[in-house]
């Protein structure tokens, strides 16, 4: 996404390619986009290698922090994969 875009949550804000197929990433809220990873342009690898670090996709600004009540947290998440 573009640096300032704003977005609605389930809008399709990025695809991600691979040799065998392409997957779209929607936002998870309603925000706008402050800032984008270029790193991940030059070296789509860093997804893989550092996805908590190095990584990640866009951060945003939400237009409604409370909306972040409805997500899990990263230990909900990996009992949820478990």
């Amino acid at each position: 996404p573009e640096e300032g875009a704003k977005v609605a949550k389930g809008d399709e804000i990025v695809t991600i390619e691979s040799v065998k197929a392409a997957s779209d990433i929607s936002a998870p809220l309603d925000g706008q986009i402050t800032e984008v990873n270029e790193a991940i342009v030059d070296n789509p690898a860093l997804v893989n290698e550092d996805p908590t670090e190095a990584g990640w996709f866009f951060k945003m600004s939400l237009a409604d922090a409370g909306d972040l009540d409805g997500l899990m947290d990263e230990a909900a998440y990996l009992e949820f994969i478990a």
